[in-house]
């Protein structure tokens, strides 16, 4: 079992795991924000379509796509924010 420590030797994540992404983006069908996500992440650990949840915002015009792994490594995780991050329209990402 992998876990990562802060500075403080307190324990933050410990592997395997399951972990929940989160990537606020535009929702408008022409950005294809959600399989983006899902592209990004798949790059990473095969997910299914069941994995992956989408929340319009309030007035619409967002969407948050969730997207539940089960990673192996911290590695694993950096390497999927950091795809995630690349994404074009991007707004906010948990």
């Amino acid at each position: 079992m992998f876990v990562l420590k802060s500075q403080s030797d307190e324990t933050l994540q410990e592997y395997p795991c399951d972990y929940m992404f989160k990537a606020f983006g535009p929702s408008a069908p022409e950005h294809r924000f959600a399989e983006k996500v899902h592209g990004a992440v798949n790059q990473v650990l095969p997910v299914s379509q069941d994995a992956i949840k989408q929340r319009p915002s309030t007035k619409g015009a967002y969407v948050c796509v969730s997207v539940l792994t089960y990673l192996h490594n911290e590695q694993q995780r950096q390497e999927i924010y950091r795809l995630l991050q690349n994404i074009d329209g991007l707004k906010y990402l948990l």
